[in-house]
This record gives C-alpha cells, sequence and structure tokens, in this order.
C-alpha cells in the first residue's frame, strides 16, 4: 500500500486514467468513439461530409469518367429507349399583358427532372441526401427552349436563381428562376367582353423523340401563386396539354400549359360605356331647346360630335388594327351615330323652321293682297250701289262667308285620331320634329342597347363553354 506521501500523485493518476477513459467511451462532437470489443480504446476524428461530397463530385464528374455531351441512357439504362424528362413549373407572377403587341410578361419558376445512370454515388449510409451545382454545364442539359419566346433573361441578383441537385440514385433536379415575354395571337371579336388563352410552349430543339421525350410531372405539373393578380383580367384557369411538332428533320416532343384569361369589364364600363351614353344623352338636350337658340344647339351638337370622335380615336389607338369589327367598334360606332343624327336633327328643324316662316309671309301677303282687291271692287261699284250690294251680289257676300269659314274652320274629328290631335298641339314642322326627336331617339337607343348586350353578354356564354 502507498505511503502517505505517495498519495498526491496516486491520486492525480487515477483521475487521469478515468478521465481518459471517459473521453474514449463517449461519442459526441469532438469527433471521439469507442470501439467495442477492443482492449485498448482509442480516440477517431469524424468524418466531415461536406470534404466528402468534394471527392463524390470529383469521382462523378471527372475527366475521365462523365462526358456532358453524351445524353444518358433511356429507361432500365438502355441506350436504345429515349430519355425522360419530367417538366413542372410555378408560375411567380403575370406583370402585364399588352393587346396592342398581343404578347404576355411572365415570372416563372421551371424545372425539369431526368435520371443519369452515370451520376450515382454513394450516399454514406443517408448522410449525403444530395449534391448541389450552380453551374448547369458540368452535366448533360436537356435542349429545351420555349418556342413562343420574344424576350427572356435569368436572374442574377444576388447570386444566379439556378441550382442543380443531384441524388443518389442518379436522379438529377434543374431548377431557375426566369422572365418571359411569350406571344399570345388574340381574337378581339368580343372585346372587352372577351376571354383569351395564352399558351407557353416548350419544345426539344435538336433531340428528336428517339432520343428525348418530355412528359409532365405526376400531381401539379403547373402550379400558380395564390396572390396573383393582374389590372385588367382574371387568370379563370390553365390546361396542360402535348404538341409534338413534326419536321423535316423528325419529331420533337413538345409541352404545352394554356392560361386562359378573362378580360376584367368593370374598368371598361366605367371608362368607355357610360361616358359614351352621357355624350348621347347630352346630345338629346339640344332638342328640348328652342329653334331659335341657333349658337346653343349648333355649339353643343358640335362639342359632343368631337368629344365623341376623340373617344373613338383613343380607344382605337390601344387597340391593333384588325380587319374584322369588334365588340366595342359597334358601341363607339352607334353611339358617335346618334350624336352626329342629333346634329342633322338640328338642322333639318332649321330648315322646317325658315320654311314654315316663309309660308307664313307667303299665306300674309296672300290675305292682304286678296283684301286689297275686295275693297278695291267695292269702290268702284260707287258709294251709291254700297246699300244695294246685298240684293245685287249675293253670291260675292256667300263666297266671302265660306271663304271665311274655310280658313278658320277647324277639321272634323276623325277615329283613332289622337296622335293628329295630339300633334295639332304644335302647330308648326320644326315644332313637331323638335318632338318626335325626344320620344324616338331614346327609344331607338334603348332599343339597340337591348340587342347589343344580349347578343355580345349571349355570345361570351357560349364561348366560355367552350
Amino acid at each position: 500500500m502507498a505511503s502517505f506521501k505517495e498519495w498526491p500523485s496516486f491520486l492525480m493518476v487515477f483521475l487521469f486514467a478515468h478521465f481518459a477513459q471517459y473521453c474514449c467511451t463517449r461519442i459526441d462532437d469532438d469527433g471521439c468513439n469507442n470501439h467495442k470489443g477492443n482492449s485498448q480504446h482509442r480516440c477517431v476524428p469524424k468524418v466531415n461530409y461536406r470534404h466528402k461530397e468534394k471527392e463524390v463530385l470529383d469521382q462523378i464528374l471527372g475527366p475521365g469518367s462523365y462526358d456532358a455531351r453524351i445524353r444518358p441512357s433511356g429507361v432500365n439504362g438502355t441506350g436504345d429507349s429515349p430519355c425522360i424528362v419530367y417538366v413542372n413549373m410555378l408560375v411567380r407572377s403575370i406583370s402585364r399583358i399588352d393587346d396592342y403587341k398581343m404578347e404576355y410578361s411572365v415570372q416563372l419558376t421551371f424545372r425539369e427532372q431526368w435520371m443519369d445512370e452515370r451520376l450515382k454515388f454513394n450516399d454514406y449510409n443517408g448522410k449525403m441526401k444530395y449534391l448541389t451545382l450552380t453551374e448547369a454545364n458540368r452535366v448533360w442539359m436537356p435542349d429545351l427552349f420555349f418556342s413562343n419566346e420574344k424576350e427572356g433573361h435569368f436572374h442574377n441578383i444576388i447570386m444566379p436563381n439556378v441550382y442543380i441537385r443531384i441524388f443518389p440514385n442518379g436522379l438529377v433536379l434543374y431548377s431557375i428562376r426566369i422572365s418571359l415575354t411569350l406571344s399570345c395571337p388574340m381574337n378581339l371579336k368580343l372585346y372587352p367582353l372577351d376571354r383569351q388563352t395564352c399558351s407557353l410552349r416548350m419544345v426539344s430543339y435538336g433531340w428528336t423523340t428517339d432520343d428525348l421525350v418530355f412528359l409532365w410531372k405526376e400531381g401539379d405539373p403547373v402550379q400558380v401563386v395564390k396572390n396573383l393578380h393582374l389590372p385588367r383580367f382574371t387568370l379563370e384557369k390553365f390546361l396542360t396539354d402535348y404538341c409534338n411538332s413534326k419536321t423535316n428533320t423528325g419529331e420533337y416532343s413538345c409541352l404545352k400549359v394554356d392560361l386562359l384569361f378573362k378580360r376584367e369589364f368593370s374598368y371598361y364600363l366605367i371608362q368607355i360605356y357610360i361616358p359614351c351614353c352621357m355624350l348621347v344623352i347630352v346630345s338629346w338636350v339640344s332638342f328640348w331647346l328652342d329653334q331659335s337658340a341657333v349658337p346653343a344647339r349648333v355649339s353643343l351638337g358640335v362639342t359632343t360630335l368631337l368629344t365623341m370622335a376623340t373617344q373613338t380615336s383613343g380607344i382605337n389607338a390601344s387597340l391593333p388594327p384588325v380587319s374584322y369589327t369588334k365588340a366595342i367598334d359597334v358601341w363607339t360606332g352607334v353611339c358617335l351615330t346618334f350624336v352626329f343624327g342629333a346634329l342633322l336633327e338640328f338642322a333639318l328643324v332649321n330648315y322646317a323652321s325658315r320654311s314654315d316662316t316663309h309660308r307664313d309671309d307667303m299665306s300674309k301677303k296672300c290675305d292682304l293682297e286678296r283684301t286689297v282687291s275686295m275693297d278695291v271692287g267695292d269702290y268702284e261699284d260707287g258709294p251709291n250701289s254700297f246699300n244695294m250690294k246685298p240684293l245685287m251680289r249675293p253670291e260675292l257676300m256667300m263666297s266671302r262667308d265660306k271663304m271665311s269659314q274655310i280658313i278658320h274652320q277647324t277639321p272634323p274629328m276623325e277615329k283613332n285620331s289622337c296622335w293628329k290631335s295630339w300633334m295639332s298641339k304644335f302647330p308648326t314642322r320644326s315644332k313637331r320634329i323638335d318632338v318626335i326627336s325626344r320620344i324616338l331617339f331614346p327609344m331607338v337607343f334603348a332599343m339597340f342597347n337591348m340587342s347589343y348586350w344580349s347578343t355580345y353578354l349571349f355570345r361570351e356564354g357560349v364561348d366560355e363553354d367552350k
């Protein structure tokens, strides 16, 4: 047994031995491991899997083991079958839909998946779920392009928005965020009560269907963000389909997604239809002005006509020149016709007023000449024959009475002559034209509105069912 003086050194050795055993038997973040079954214990550092990723990438993508120019094998690793690429996307935003240029701009996250047997690697018992690359030229990529693209660009803020994930079984996932301006041929016959279908087409450029086939990913191949808002359209639905194309060089795989947009009518109701109705109604005010107020009626008619013409020009300036008639052309054309008709109505009223004045002057002149001629005849008979005139010339006195009755006689009332009796309240033709216009113009415009809305709303419903 150790002496009392040796106790301090013995205690220090005992404590150090137990501390070393504790470090070697505990598995923690310090990298020590306990090897059971061995009499001796040793400390082993933990594996650095980030370093292993580098080794795996150098191994599978090395110059002697991988060639990005060669496409992957097909199904079951055979080179005779085509490589299958599964496509899906997320529509992030649709910034604008241009009616004049017939195009729309969209931002989306585009994804592709395919199997490449050459990229299989050891996952170290699930420690490496996948490898991530940011350089697309390191691996083989499908030669997909957007056939109806006008402009496009990638996003590089702050870093390029692209990645490639390689999974242990050889599955490759490619994801990138892009912004595209795509053509969208539109049929504007029902504008602005129309629906437009804009497509997004993806085609293989060089690989035929014998080597490369695109398929939509199962589930939801196209997703749209929930807070998608457009200023003048509403995205009603979207459909996915296939559109393989055949050319002189072969058949190429093609995918397409159709986006169905409905135009928001409230904007056009406030900006176009209601102002046009107000201009037409304002032009009818001239019917209630006095026919002698020539400056007021002319200025009112010309002002409304010019305003309506300016409104029509502004509408056509925002639309492409097409060979067919649009719904908005029918509306503005009829409204312009009504305003122009009100101006022509005043021209007719003015002409009728001058004719009535001329006729009244001629009637007064004839009555005056007739009265003068009668007074001259009475004077020629002499003053002594005045008392004998009723006995000597009774037929003359009777003719005068009959003439007076004819002039002042009211025509007898006929059956169903309410219209004539009501019109008799307006003795002049100019006044009658104004009164008839007050009733005729609103009635015709109301009938036009009924036929217009029933026709185009019905056609809109038919297109929606299709």
